[in-house]
């Protein structure tokens, strides 16, 4: 039976409509973008979801698919680790970020996890950066593999590591900011000279805007200023410690990505783009004044305002149809510790150089041979000495076995070394896959402490990197014309944005991907005209 022809054409049209089939392939959509917040807990989004607009964080709450039981599965929640594995969609175990930080036995040394001496700043000052640490590609590489290089794929934050590791090996390139003077650089991994636009920005004298502004709430009650200052070494402090705690660093950052997308024309080609953006202020804020602080809350509120002039720009750009969003948090953090105790929580600031020193006199006095046996407590993580442990004839097991005891008589809960997380000799516990999870051939010798909850290794303000529901717990939302809207209180992970989001594109998963599909949000699909016309015969 032949199909009327204004059915016919019906149907073609129903066939063609944005997220009908979509494919990254053929640029549908035309544009992802995956917005991280730096330590935004996932309980901000209830606490505040009455302040909030229309075009902000609604929009994933009222409008999208919305997870509100997304904990990470591991136990090393920190910047560099967030971010690969949201974009890997795999744990420390699969894609090897195991900190922001490690020591590096041969050079002896601490290393950033994005720190690569074969590469220098664009622009800038130190070592460059690359991917190179990755142990896993990124769901930007395989939108590159699949398109043959077609898809265009960038990363923009205040910090090198949440830019390069969400950009992946094969990203047109990630973008931070000189932390003082706020300009935007990159590294030679990416390319050999800054694009025309990017030094144009730089050059226009964007950042003076941001200088020399009061921070006021909606009441009017000031909360802080860009007024310059000097910072703990005595020198006057750069752009990213002064306005990078305000929410007119989110405003400058979402700016620049805004050039972005237009210089680049990002939703304008024949495959699906992606733009990753990392905003950074509230991390650097949540460490000084703790979750449930005033500027917190003026942070989130500002934000929902920024997002929403962001999301109205994309609408114009490329047209809301256009577009998926996703929304997620790299980590969440701690409640002050002097704000826990006066609810009689057992919480505490503690001197992480002071629990050193201590770890080190109880193996000195095991051993009866003094010595730095830890060389750092990035707590409460334990980096070893390998070259005295070996001096007092101990292998890296014994070591890091006699560093984990000496360690609970300083104060942890427990301890877990890097020998046994490579065996697998772990309890069949939460806690036990948990640090699986953060497991990393990467550092040398290490062991992972088990800190009592609600106790932080910083003196004053707060901090992250533990297993405990306040670091894990992390927001979680899609919106876009291939997700069901609606409050999902199915179990999720971050590990599932990036596989979640390849299966829609058609695309594989990341190598070393662990996550699942989300399947109880998506639409379902649509069909096509010929498979329409073919019921109707």
């Amino acid at each position: 039976m032949r199909l009327p022809r204004c059915l016919s054409v019906a149907l073609v049209l129903l066939a063609w409509l944005p997220g009908a089939l979509a494919s990254a392939y053929n640029a549908r959509p035309k544009l992802v973008v995956v917005i991280v917040i730096d330590q935004f807990r996932a309980d901000y989004l209830e606490r505040y979801r009455d302040q909030f607009g229309e075009g902000g964080f609604r929009v994933f709450l009222d409008r999208g698919a919305y997870f509100t039981n997304c904990d990470y599965d591991y136990a090393n929640t920190r910047t560099a680790p967030g971010h690969a594995t949201l974009f890997t969609g795999s744990y420390t175990s699969g894609h090897g970020i195991v900190a922001n930080e490690w020591w590096d036995p041969q050079k002896k040394k601490r290393v950033t996890s994005v720190e690569d001496d074969t590469t220098r700043l664009l622009d800038a000052l130190g070592p460059g950066a690359s991917p190179h640490n990755l142990r896993s590609d990124t769901l930007g590489d395989e939108l590159k593999l699949a398109t043959g290089g077609k898809a265009r794929v960038f990363a923009v934050s205040l910090k090198d590591r949440a830019a390069v590791l969400p950009a992946g090996f094969s990203g047109d390139a990630a973008y931070w900011i000189d932390p003082k003077t706020g300009a935007w650089i990159t590294s030679t991994y990416y390319r050999q000279d800054l694009p025309e636009w990017v030094r144009n920005f730089n050059s226009s004298h964007r950042t003076d805007k941001y200088w020399n502004r009061d921070w006021k709430d909606a009441d009017g009650n000031s909360l802080g200023s860009t007024a310059p200052r000097n910072g703990n070494d005595g020198k006057p402090a750069g752009f990213y410690e002064v306005v990078g705690s305000t929410p007119f660093a989110n405003e400058y950052q979402l700016e620049f990505a805004k050039e972005l997308a237009l210089y680049e024309k990002l939703g304008a080609g024949s495959a699906t783009d992606l733009l990753a953006i990392s905003l950074s202020a509230n991390d650097i804020l949540g460490h000084q004044v703790g979750p449930d602080s005033p500027q917190m809350r003026s942070m989130a509120l500002e934000l929902d305002r920024q997002l929403a002039e962001f999301i109205s720009f994309l609408g114009h750009q490329v047209g809301l149809a256009n577009v998926w969003m996703a929304l997620s948090a790299d980590h969440g953090v701690a409640p002050l510790p002097d704000f826990a105790k006066t609810l009689r929580l057992p919480a505490a600031n503690l001197d992480s150089n002071a629990i050193r020193d201590e770890i080190n006199s109880l193996l000195s006095k095991k051993y009866a041979r003094r010595a730095n046996y830890l060389l750092d407590l990035d707590y409460p993580l334990a980096w070893l000495n390998d070259q005295a442990f070996a001096g007092a004839g101990r292998t890296e097991a014994d070591a890091e076995t006699d560093a984990g005891e000496a360690m609970t008589q300083a104060g942890f809960a427990g301890y877990f070394t890097k020998s046994q997380l490579a065996h697998g000799s772990i309890p069949n516990t939460e806690a036990g896959r948990r640090y699986a999870n953060s497991y990393s051939p990467e550092g040398g010798w290490y062991d992972m402490g088990v800190p009592p909850p609600f106790s932080v290794g910083t003196s004053k303000g707060t901090d992250h990197a533990t297993p405990f529901s306040y670091d894990t717990h992390v927001p979680l939302a899609f919106y876009g014309l291939a997700f069901q809207p609606g409050v999902y209180r199915t179990h999720a992970e971050p590990v599932d944005l990036a596989v979640t989001l390849a299966s829609l594109l058609g695309i594989n998963a990341p190598a070393q991907a662990t996550g699942r599909v989300l399947t109880e949000a998506l639409q379902a699909p649509r069909k096509t005209a010929a498979s329409a016309a073919g019921e109707t015969q």
